[in-house]
């Protein structure tokens, strides 16, 4: 039944609980642990539901409970389907699909995580001690419970007709697949055994209904039919979303977060206004691995929504500022993932720069160019410096021949990657070679007045990586000769070969015979 998930379970409009049934049967208990599920009456299906949620309910030992789990399980796995499933000997008005969503409600409660009260939306690990065997059990319940909807039967009913079981395998999926991966997850809340068995759970949800995949199931099989489960997922996920309540369940920015990325063009689109304002209110927080988080889910958005929609009610404009925001603050991880988003946004605002009919007037690419190159010149942490050297041979590529309006501060980065080694890895210093090398590709009819300043650096570069064998691998250290021999090259052929002349004066004696190779090679090209 469409849109049952995004109904509240606790409402139970159509269903008339005996006046006794909670009450006597938490009287039970004591004597329902060794009793058998089977031995209720075949009509009272929904006092054994009733009897579960009191023994779930009712403070008992983590014994007690998980034997009523296991309990349960059997009975979903061997019961009678006519018991479980048909309608037509339950209570009067009662309805089925209401009932299973709050059992389904009630299991997955029991296995829920501690709310946190406080802003930081972070509980120490301790909180979370007894919760991933709660969810393996759940799990194993909820699995049994799928087995028996997915095996293509059809409950059967006392006036000889029978009622297929796939619109109660519909009706569970959403709140099923929340549930799964809010424990597939590797995070604090989780072991081997619980991930084991909410991959299990979530396999059997897919193949339940039909799909291949959890993509499938979200998004159904066509854009137009409108069979898959994101909408009654995102609905779940809509109270805890706001920004109020979103840090109080630390899983909820993982369940919307995996889900989201499961999802690609076109059927994206449809669902922009429910994940962009959440995407941008997980990366609006204090927390770097939030930011890191919502950059993420931005991104993803980013991708698989068309330009057009992005565009329209200026939505890109904003996640523009809130990007831009995130390049002051210096966490390498942080803009490791903001840097390629803004540049896949930036082809969202502006025209591909040196394109026809693009004004030459400097725009938002010049604007965040600007600032990495004056952040990249300050900097002196190496792991950040990888970063930005890595990410600013993109915006180089993009920027095609518009890079000349910022040669005078990339020759200072440049020059100042080079000097300083960052072994042994040396990526800094082989990325910036990358720079230089699209830097004169790209702009080399204003370099000659560059040229004395970037081949004494390239040289000095040369005889630091020759003198230094102890530093980094040998294949680094030829790899960084290789891209120092082939950037000098590219600038005798801005000088007309006026480096072949000078290195062929240099004196053998002066040089180590590396670096002599190297400038051998360069003399040697035609």
């Amino acid at each position: 039944m469409k849109g049952v998930a995004s109904r509240s379970c606790v409402e139970w409009s159509g269903v008339r609980w005996q006046t006794d049934s909670l009450q006597d049967l938490k009287i039970k208990e004591a004597v329902g642990h060794q009793q058998s599920l089977c031995q209720f009456s075949a009509n009272s299906v929904h006092e054994v539901l009733s009897w579960v949620q009191g023994c779930l309910r009712v403070a008992g030992s983590s014994a007690e409970q998980l034997d009523t789990l296991h309990s349960v399980q059997q009975q979903f796995a061997s019961g009678d389907s006519h018991v479980l499933f048909s309608e037509c000997c339950t209570n009067e008005g009662a309805n089925i699909e209401m009932v299973y969503m709050e059992i389904v409600r009630s299991l997955t409660q029991f296995a829920a995580l501690p709310l946190c009260e406080s802003d930081c939306g972070d509980l120490p690990a301790s909180s979370y001690a007894t919760v991933p065997d709660k969810a393996s059990a759940v799990c194993s319940v909820l699995l049994a419970l799928c087995r028996r909807l997915g095996a293509g039967t059809d409950a059967p009913c006392c006036h000889g007709t029978s009622s297929p079981l796939s619109s109660l395998a519909r009706a569970l999926a959403p709140p099923l697949f929340a549930f799964a991966v809010t424990h597939m997850q590797d995070q604090p809340w989780t072991s081997d055994s619980s991930r084991t068995a909410a991959s299990l759970l979530l396999t059997a949800v897919v193949q339940g209904g039909g799909f291949a995949s959890s993509s499938q199931l979200l998004c159904g099989d066509t854009v137009d039919e409108h069979t898959g489960i994101l909408a009654d997922v995102l609905e779940i996920l809509k109270p805890e979303l706001t920004k109020e309540n979103w840090k109080r369940n630390q899983a909820t920015k993982h369940i919307f977060a995996w889900t989201l990325t499961q999802v690609g063009r076109p059927w994206l689109t449809e669902f922009l206004d429910r994940v962009f304002p959440s995407s941008l209110i997980i990366s609006d927080d204090y927390r770097t691995e939030n930011k890191v988080l919502g950059v993420h889910c931005l991104h993803h958005i980013l991708l698989n929504v068309p330009a057009a929609h992005l565009r329209q009610y200026n939505r890109a404009q904003v996640l523009y500022h809130a990007l831009f925001n995130h390049l002051y603050i210096a966490e390498a991880e942080l803009i490791e993932v903001v840097l390629p988003c803004l540049l896949d946004l930036l082809s969202v605002l502006e025209k591909p720069p040196g394109s026809a009919g693009t004004p030459c007037k400097p725009n938002r690419y010049d604007e965040v160019l600007r600032l990495i190159l004056t952040h990249m010149e300050m900097e002196h942490r190496l792991v950040l410096r990888r970063v930005y050297a890595k990410n600013v041979a993109l915006f180089i590529d993009r920027m095609d021949i518009v890079t000349v309006r910022h040669l005078k501060r990339l020759e200072r980065v440049v020059l100042g990657y080079l000097e300083v080694s960052d072994a042994p890895g040396e990526q800094a210093r082989l990325t910036i070679l990358d720079v230089l090398e699209k830097t004169i590709q790209q702009a080399w009819p204003r370099l000659e007045c560059r040229m004395a300043v970037l081949v004494r650096a390239l040289l000095r570069l040369l005889v630091d990586v020759s003198e230094d064998r102890a530093s980094a691998p040998p294949a680094v250290r030829e790899e960084l000769l290789s891209r120092a021999t082939r950037c000098l090259l590219l600038l005798d052929c801005c000088s007309q070969g006026r480096l072949k002349v000078l290195f062929r004066e240099v004196d053998s004696s002066c040089a180590d015979s590396t670096v002599l190779e190297c400038l051998q090679k360069i003399t040697d090209a035609s």
